[in-house]
């Protein structure tokens, strides 16, 4: 595959980055269809076939449902109605600033219900590079991304009339075509989170003359051949080539305006004189990113699922900048909606993705994350809220005020490009006011967290869950507090930090909801879902004490009796009951798939409980329970993931896991030793450095860590330090078929618990 990307170079004479002689074709490991087999009551990633780069502006994917649904591509749905430059991040979220074009033959067909045509899996090709679909009729439509659009091809069967149609999508939109340069600009408006006057403007280069041409109104269905320009709802374009063309597309598109959408067609298309050179391009940059985390010996099945997952957890929180002519970036704010200078960066819900994908990304992309960061503050500033899940614009979707995690975690791994006590004082005005709109704009029921201890259950829903998720972010800003020496703030947030006790009822072993009287909420029962919890039951939010399992330990009742509670939670019946739900969701059903107990591994809050063995001194059952997990609940089909994908996090989680690592407490500069899939891997530091995790006898079989060595000394700790990883070296495991029940077992040898280090000074 290198010598032919190779050929092509030399034979196009189109200048690239230098390729090294040693990277790996591991795009070939990559399946896009990863978690494609999805529905609402039944998910498996809820993914889509994305054709981009990484972290890209805008990505492109086939489309097999209709225009504004949230599965936009489903495996099981044999017909395409369309490709469609898209940015959706969850199907729960939907997209925006969407539009799609879709090659027609014979007959001018625009519906979207009549256009779509029949095609096979067998007869389609989805790498990150690079979608192809040979259609059913004998139409090939191909892709390959550029970071702020794509490079298309459509090939027609010879005496066929070919077409191509353009959609407006579902909202607002111009078109304007010019025969004589063979283009296509305008505008669409169209996504739920998005300021007033939000535009997206595209730019369309075609390759070949056309023969026809015509505007049409997708709600009417009524086109009007030979006009040059409408606007309106859901208007879009038909355009008529010679009969049996090949045609090739230049597609790029901006959120400033179209003198910039052309510029970033000209600055990233203009060298490229056919797809199959942009195709090269980007298997460069996609096999320069994957091969900086290389590792051997695993199955082929493991390697794919890796490198799937890998390419997954380098998509999101998407670019949202453009670069001027000089190379400086600048963009439009999703939040305000006017112009600045600098980075921004959407589509992300950070309650999702605090926990694996950006500590993953803390390790490989530092300076991006530096960027990042400065960004939160400065949408912070342009909308006055910090965002929980941009989708581009501020959403307040799902709980806690997690900004204060990622800026915290970014502060202790040594990525200092903010100003942290700008950072505590908007997480100070977030943590004690409520916002305009959503539960995590701001906090629902701030004054009794902070007056009383607790959320109460009434005019707060999930109110134990927040609780939860409100003292886990009030230790990050006390951890951030500390690390600048700001006594103020360790004082505010330091008293609040524990508020997770006074969510625990020791009389049943479980969080548990409070009412506004501060009684129990009466019929406990801890496999009922809803309620007091978000997306599951106490069974699985009873863990969610991130910065303290320590204290988490002694409110169960000491070490013997968390362990037996932590035993029941991966053994007990998959059982549970809909609650205030009404109904079974998915998750409550990805969980009995899963058939691990009452850990539902299809939804965020349960992720870190397998690494807690470790804090109880049983490090052996974390390393038997995280292998279990990716061998039984991922692989790299469209079956993939054992629920919603996230914006990376699932697949994040499986990258650093598989790496024998896991970040419990973002906030903190450690990465828990979990167990390694892979007989050696060799990461590459963004500034060259290496750092190797090598797992000597390493097999399914073998999943226990024997010994360990650090840089050539013997290492009883169960955690090392994100310096230990950014200054390189080598991290040496010794793998068995029992538990080494001797190694790793003593108090000093187990991660952070804030109450641990409290007890220290």
């Amino acid at each position: 595959m290198i010598k032919k990307l190779i050929f092509i170079i030399l034979l196009t004479g189109v200048t690239l980055p230098a390729l090294s002689f040693a990277q790996q074709d591991l795009i070939k490991y990559v399946n896009t269809l990863q978690g494609t087999d999805s529905n609402y009551g039944l998910s498996y990633g809820s993914t889509y076939p994305t054709v981009g780069l990484p972290f890209g502006e805008h990505f492109f994917s086939a489309q097999t449902n209709k225009n504004g649904e949230g599965w936009k591509y489903q495996y099981g749905t044999k017909k395409i109605r369309g490709f469609q430059q898209v940015h959706q991040c969850s199907p729960w979220m939907n997209d925006y600033a969407v539009f799609s074009l879709m090659p027609t033959m014979g007959k001018l067909l625009l519906n979207e219900n009549e256009r779509e045509l029949s095609f096979k899996h067998e007869n389609e090709i989805a790498k990150p590079n690079y979608y192809r679909v040979a259609f059913d009729n004998g139409i090939i439509s191909e892709i390959s991304p550029v970071e702020r659009g794509a490079h298309m091809r459509f090939s027609f069967p010879a005496g066929q009339d070919a077409f191509l149609v353009l959609d407006g999508f579902i909202k607002d939109s111009e078109i304007q075509i010019i025969p004589g340069a063979q283009k296509i600009i305008g505008w669409v408006n169209n996504g739920r989170f998005v300021p007033n006057g939000f535009r997206n403007y595209f730019v369309l280069e075609f390759d070949q003359p056309f023969e026809a041409f015509g505007t049409w109104d997708n709600k009417s269905g009524k086109a009007v051949a030979g006009n040059l320009k409408d606007s309106g709802r859901g208007r879009g374009a038909y355009l008529q080539f010679k009969k049996g063309s090949l045609v090739q597309v230049k597609i790029a598109s901006s959120y400033i305006g179209p003198e910039q959408a052309q510029l970033n067609l000209s600055s990233e298309l203009g060298k490229f004189k056919n797809l199959d050179q942009t195709k090269a391009a980007a298997a460069l940059v996609w096999n320069k990113l994957l091969g900086r985390v290389k590792v051997e010996g695993g199955t082929e099945k493991e390697l794919a699922t890796f490198y799937s997952c890998l390419f997954r957890a380098n998509l999101f929180s998407r670019k949202f900048y453009d670069l001027k002519a000089d190379g400086k970036p600048y963009y439009y704010s999703p939040y305000d909606g006017k112009i600045y200078d600098g980075y921004m960066y959407t589509d992300n819900g950070f309650w999702d993705t605090f926990r694996s994908q950006f500590p993953l990304s803390n390790i490989l992309h530092p300076q991006m994350q530096g960027r990042y960061m400065q960004s939160l503050l400065d949408a912070q500033k342009q909308s006055g809220w910090f965002p929980t899940w941009s989708n581009p614009g501020g959403s307040g979707v799902m709980l806690g005020n997690h900004a204060i995690s990622l800026l915290t975690d970014a502060w202790m791994k040594g990525i200092r490009t903010f100003d942290p006590e700008k950072a505590l004082d908007a997480y100070y005005h977030e943590a004690t006011n409520k916002g305009p709109w959503g539960g995590s704009n701001g906090r629902e029921g701030w004054q009794d967290y902070f007056g009383r201890g607790f959320v109460p259950l009434g005019e707060v829903h999930e109110s134990t869950a927040k609780t939860l998720e409100y003292a886990y972010d009030d230790f990050c800003a006390y951890n951030l507090a500390v690390a600048i020496g700001n006594k103020h703030y360790q004082k505010v947030f330091g008293d609040q930090m524990f508020n997770y006790k006074n969510v625990f009822d020791p009389k049943v072993g479980f969080m548990r909801g409070k009412l506004p009287n501060g009684e129990w909420i009466p019929d406990f029962d801890p496999i009922e879902w809803g309620g007091a919890f978000t997306e599951g039951n106490s069974w699985q939010y009873s863990w969610s004490v991130f910065h303290d399992p320590k204290g988490l330990i002694l409110l169960m009742g000491g070490r013997e009796r968390f362990l037996a509670k932590l035993d029941s939670l991966f053994t007990m019946h998959s059982k549970f009951k809909v609650g205030s739900y009404k109904q079974e969701i998915h998750e409550m059903t990805e969980m009995v798939i899963a058939n691990m107990g009452q850990y539902a591994h299809g939804n965020q809050p349960v992720m870190h409980v397998p690494y807690l063995y470790t804090y109880a001194g049983e490090p052996w059952k974390t390393q038997f329970r995280v292998r279990e997990i990716m061998d039984k609940l991922y692989n790299a089909t469209e079956k993939g993931f054992p629920g919603d994908e996230d914006q990376g996090q699932m697949s994040s989680w499986y990258v650093i896991s598989a790496l024998g690592l896991y970040s419990v407490c973002p906030g903190t500069d450690e990465y828990v030793i979990g167990s390694p899939v892979f007989r050696k891997a060799i990461i590459t530091l963004e500034d060259g450095k290496r750092f190797i995790i090598d797992a000597k006898k390493n097999s399914r079989e073998n999943v226990y860590i024997q010994s360990a060595k650090l840089n050539g000394k013997p290492l009883s700790k169960n955690f090392i330090r994100y310096k230990d990883i950014a200054a390189g070296g080598v991290l040496s495991f010794v793998m068995g078929p029992a538990p080494a029940k001797h190694r790793g077992t003593a108090e000093g040898d187990r991660p952070f618990s804030v109450s641990e280090t409290l007890s220290k000074k």
